[in-house]
C-alpha cells in the first residue's frame, strides 16, 4: 500500500461508512416514499458538507462541520429520528478535531440508547464500531504518524550533520595538506634565496671575464689564457658548492610524506580525537610511489574513520622491512559487519594494486586497514 492510499485510508472509510449508513436507512424504513426528493437533497447536502469538510483548510472546516449540523437537524425535524445514526457519526467528526480525552468517545453511546426507527440494537453496533475506527485512528494511527514524521525529521538532520561534518573534516585534511605544501614551497623559495646569494656574483663574474677574454684573445693570448682557466675554475667551485647545498638545503620525500601525515594527525587532535603516527625502520628507503599511497590511503581512512566510526583514537603505522612495508590505519571505532566497496575504498584498492600490493581489513575491534607494499 502507498504512503498516498495510507493516508487516505481513514477518509475514505468514513466516506463509505456514511453512505452505507444512509442506504441502510433509506431502505429499511421505506423513507423514499412520498418524500424521495427531500430526503436524498437532504442527503446529498449531507455528504457534502461532510467530504468537503476534509477538503478545506482546517481552519475552515468547521464551517463545514456546521452547515452538516444544521443539514441533520434538519432532517430529524423533518423526516424524524431515523437520522439520528448520523449525528452519531458527526459527534465523532466533531471531536476528531477537537482530540479530547479518550473518555469522551464513549458518550455516543449513550446518544445510541434513544430508540428510533432503525432498532436500538443497530445503532448500538454502528456506534461502537465508529467508537472504535475513531479511537484508533486519532490514539494509534496519528501518534504513529507523529513518530514516522519525528523519526524522518531525525535522519534528515543526522544525514544534514553527518555532510556538514565531512565537508569539515574534508575541509581540515585540505588545510593541513595546503600547510604542508606552503612548507615545501617555503623551503624552494629558501633554496633559491640561498643559490642567488652564495652564487649569483660569482656567476656573473665570470661572464664579465669571458666577455674580456673575448676582447684579449687575438692581442694578449697568454693572459686570455690565465683569465679563461681561471673561469673554468671558478665555475667549478659553483657547481661544487651547488651540488653541496642541495644535499644539504634538499627536502627528502619522505620527510615531507611523514610531514603531511603529521598535519593529517594534528587536525584530528584538534577535534579532541587521539591520533598517533607511529613508524618503524629506515623511511629513508620507501619509494616515492609508496608514500604517495600511503598518504592517499591514510587520508581516506581518516576522513572516513571520522565521519562514521564514532572513534576517539585513531592510529597510523609504518613499518619498513627487507621485503615489504606494511601500513595499517586502525581506529576504535563501531566497526562494520559488512565492507561495501565505496569509491573511497575502490581508490584504496586501486592504488593498492598498481604496485602489486595487498590491501585487507579488520573489523572485529573498530576498523584497521592493512596495507602490504613489496620492496
Amino acid at each position: 500500500m502507498t504512503e498516498r492510499l495510507r493516508g487516505s485510508f481513514f477518509l475514505v472509510t468514513r466516506i463509505l461508512l456514511l453512505l452505507v449508513l444512509e442506504i441502510y436507512i433509506v431502505f429499511s424504513q421505506s423513507i423514499l416514499t412520498g418524500a424521495s426528493y427531500r430526503v436524498l437533497l437532504l442527503l446529498a447536502l449531507f455528504v457534502g458538507t461532510m467530504s468537503g469538510k476534509e477538503l478545506t483548510e482546517k481552519r475552515l472546516r468547521w464551517i463545514f462541520i456546521g452547515a452538516a449540523l444544521f443539514v441533520w437537524l434538519l432532517m430529524i425535524q423533518t423526516l424524524g429520528r431515523e437520522f439520528l445514526i448520523l449525528g452519531i457519526l458527526l459527534y465523532y467528526e466533531i471531536i476528531t478535531l477537537l482530540r479530547p480525552k479518550i473518555t469522551w468517545y464513549g458518550i455516543p453511546l449513550v446518544m445510541a440508547c434513544v430508540p428510533s426507527g432503525i432498532g436500538v440494537a443497530v445503532q448500538m453496533m454502528f456506534t461502537l464500531f465508529l467508537g472504535l475506527l475513531y479511537i484508533q485512528n486519532d490514539f494509534v494511527v496519528s501518534s504513529y504518524r507523529e513518530q514516522t514524521k519525528e523519526d524522518i525529521m531525525s535522519e534528515q538532520r543526522l544525514k544534514r550533520d553527518l555532510y556538514e561534518k565531512e565537508h569539515e573534516y574534508r575541509e581540515e585534511m585540505n588545510r593541513g595538506l595546503l600547510k604542508a605544501e606552503n612548507q615545501l614551497l617555503e623551503e624552494r623559495a629558501r633554496l633559491s634565496q640561498t643559490l642567488h646569494d652564495k652564487l649569483g656574483h660569482s656567476i656573473n663574474g665570470s661572464v664579465y671575464q669571458l666577455e674580456a677574454v673575448k676582447l684579449l684573445m687575438e692581442k694578449e693570448p697568454e693572459k686570455s689564457r690565465k683569465m679563461l682557466q681561471a673561469v673554468i675554475d671558478q665555475l667549478r667551485t659553483g657547481m661544487d658548492e651547488i651540488r653541496m647545498i642541495l644535499r644539504k638545503e634538499r627536502p627528502e620525500k619522505y620527510k615531507l610524506a611523514l610531514l603531511q601525515l603529521t598535519e593529517l594527525c594534528d587536525a584530528c587532535n584538534e577535534k579532541g580525537i587521539e591520533a598517533v603516527l607511529l613508524t618503524e625502520g629506515k623511511m629513508a628507503e620507501v619509494p616515492e610511489k609508496y608514500l604517495e599511497i600511503i598518504l592517499d590511503n591514510a587520508c581516506e581512512a581518516v576522513s572516513n574513520s571520522l565521519k562514521y566510526a564514532g572513534c576517539t583514537k585513531i592510529e597510523i603505522k609504518i613499518h619498513v622491512m627487507n621485503q615489504v612495508i606494511r601500513c595499517s590505519i586502525s581506529d576504535n571505532g563501531v566497526g562494520c559487519k559488512e565492507i561495501v566497496d565505496g569509491m573511497g575504498i575502490a581508490g584504496m584498492r586501486r592504488r593498492v594494486r598498481e604496485v602489486k600490493g595487498i590491501l585487507d581489513f579488520d573489523t572485529e575491534l573498530g576498523f584497521t586497514i592493512n596495507m602490504l607494499l613489496p620492496r
